[in-house]
């Protein structure tokens, strides 16, 4: 692998002693605010050292974790990497504990006291909104003793998504299926989408049952593992005084749940033009029933064309430059400076990702092979990765990261002036054809699919909190009707796709997938005003882009032009697709 197409996480850490170094460092940091413990708070001046200490701690330790997890996943079968990898989760967890006094502690003042802190210390205005915050917890704050015990717990809880993880990418044997030319290839994550665009149906249906095949096969260890994770979040919600694990996660990024249950009912509500999707599909296709492995197959015969990188980088900077000559320069420095990790190989850890901390790289992990779908998502990491860097770049560390409800906005956004730039720019009516099918089938998986996920989330956490075991039978039972109910009845939900909760990663952290599709509802509102209003709704996606948490999420995105307290990005978002099935079926008359 030429090294420019490999991510430069030396830049962090030159070595891995330089890594253990920092790490004894900030161990000694985390040992200089232990002693504050019963002073952290006495006056103004005290809070403001606390304050500092903190988040300089914290800023730190975040760098290790961010190095220590990309460096495990670039080659997960390294011994080392992976000593560095436990050893940076142990880490947070000792010091979790080490400092578990603090937020009782703290708690113990309300806000009027830092507000009368503040007026004799001003440094201490960095941190109001911050502290606004902090005291509305106060509810769900524990005894030190409590809260010991609670990193504790959740160190361990934490470990279903790794015990996961490990399954699949170090223990799990994926078969081997005879390709249409008659080479062979694993059925396994990496080639999933390489695999379910191929054309002949044939082939799709052996990948398909060899990769669902493969994990209903620990359908049992899987159910166990995932039953774990939903009791520790329903555990931890529980002991934190909670009404329900989904209310605990919301909470946390100031979202109501009105937003999670809007999201579901009004999807629901709206799946006819879905339905009508799957038929057309079927139509098209010239088949006599549609199952799952049907539904990537782009409906052009150009559809097997393949962009090298280079042409992809291209692509991502023309679609984008609408957003400002220095965010051009900046997508061009993630190129050339290596902030991203390319191509698949074994032993790396699947899909992509966006990473990086306050003073690293905002780096990108992908499995890049060539399709359509691997420069959009190129398109997505950067989007991420952009709003990172100007989240870091413009706020204090403390107001840096932005909430995961805000996370998928920009990643979407930039795949919307993709699909944008391609399509004016495409030069035949298939070409046409191809995007408007694209565009279909990622608002089918991002806003119809992740939508159907967390109405299954919603459904195994209500079980676990009435006490109900979660059984594979009863699990796949309920993806299968989920299935039939978001597709429609004329879609074949075999047995094989009732299976397919098993591989969902994204499972183990609970009440996340539902941001995909506000995200998307937020990014089509957001790519709309751009495109029709030019520079003063750019403006106001740039200050987005700054804002880090300096504002709770749904008001951030107000910033940006759009409410989500309203159902009318989800209902826009339908109308979308509605429109954009429309406009496919009329070029393909």
């Amino acid at each position: 692998m030429e090294e420019k197409y490999l991510w430069d996480l030396r830049k962090m850490y030159p070595s891995d002693t330089d890594w253990e170094q920092e790490l004894e460092r900030v161990n000694q940091l985390a040992a200089d605010l232990e002693k504050r413990k019963g002073s952290c708070a006495e006056n103004a001046q005290a809070l403001l050292q606390t304050a500092r200490q903190y988040f300089e701690l914290d800023q730190r330790l975040y760098d290790l974790i961010v190095f220590a997890n990309s460096n495990f996943d670039q080659n997960m079968s390294d011994g080392a990497a992976k000593k560095l990898y436990e050893t940076a989760q142990n880490a947070a967890t000792v010091i979790g504990e080490r400092l578990s006094f603090l937020a009782p502690e703290l708690m113990e003042h309300d806000l009027s006291d830092f507000e009368r802190y503040a007026q004799e210390e001003p440094a201490l205005l960095e941190f109001s909104a911050f502290a606004k915050d902090f005291m509305e917890k106060k509810p769900h704050v524990l005894s030190d003793a409590m809260e010991q015990m609670m990193v504790r717990m959740n160190d361990m809880g934490s470990s279903f998504s790794k015990i996961f993880e490990d399954l699949v990418i170090n223990d799990l044997k994926f078969p081997a299926v005879k390709t249409p030319d008659g080479a062979e290839m694993t059925a396994s994550e990496a080639n999933y989408h390489v695999a379910l665009m191929n054309p002949d149906r044939s082939f799709r249906e052996a990948y398909f049952h060899g990769l669902l095949g493969t994990y209903g096969a620990y359908r049992n260890t899987i159910t166990s593992i995932y039953y774990g994770s939903v009791k520790d979040d329903c555990f931890t919600a529980k002991n934190r005084n909670y009404p329900s694990a989904r209310s605990m996660k919301l909470f946390q990024n100031h979202i109501p749940e009105t937003v999670y249950d809007n999201l579901i009912d009004t999807v629901r509500s709206n799946v006819g033009p879905m339905h009508e999707y799957v038929e057309y599909r079927r139509e098209k296709m010239g088949l006599s029933d549609l199952h799952f492995y049907d539904l990537f197959v782009p409906l052009e015969q150009d559809s097997d064309r393949t962009y090298t990188y280079e042409e992809a980088q291209e692509l991502v900077l023309k679609a984008t430059a609408i957003l400002g000559e220095d965010y051009t320069q900046l997508v061009k420095r993630a190129f050339e400076e290596r902030w991203i990790d390319v191509y698949p190989r074994d032993n790396k850890r699947t899909g992509a990702y966006s990473t990086g901390s306050y003073t690293s790289y905002p780096y990108v992990l992908l499995n890049f092979t060539g399709t359509l779908d691997d420069v959009f998502t190129l398109a997505h990491e950067l989007g991420h990765s952009m709003h990172t860097y100007f989240s870091c770049h413009n706020q204090p560390y403390v107001y840096s990261s932005y909430s995961i409800f805000c996370a998928e906005v920009a990643s979407t956004l930039n795949e919307a002036l993709l699909s944008d730039y391609l399509m004016k720019h495409a030069a035949t009516k298939a070409e046409q054809c191809l995007l408007l099918d694209k565009k279909l089938n990622d608002l089918r998986s991002t806003f119809y699919r992740q939508t159907m996920f967390a109405d299954f989330e919603r459904q195994t956490h209500r079980w676990v909190e009435e006490g109900t075991p979660l059984l594979p039978k009863e699990l796949s039972k309920l993806h299968g009707e989920l299935n039939q109910i978001y597709y429609g009845d004329q879609f074949v939900v075999d047995e094989a796709l009732c299976d397919e909760w098993e591989r969902i990663p994204h499972f183990y952290t609970a009440f996340y997938v539902y941001q995909y599709a506000t995200g998307i509802a937020a990014a089509t509102a957001i790519a709309k005003r751009i495109l029709t209003m030019g520079q003063p709704a750019v403006d106001a996606y740039r200050r987005f882009l700054c804002g880090g948490s300096s504002l709770h999420p749904i008001d951030m995105l107000r910033v940006a032009g759009v409410d989500m307290e309203s159902p009318q990005p989800v209902l826009d978002t339908a109308e979308v697709f509605r429109e954009t099935l429309k406009q496919l079926k009329e070029l393909q008359k």
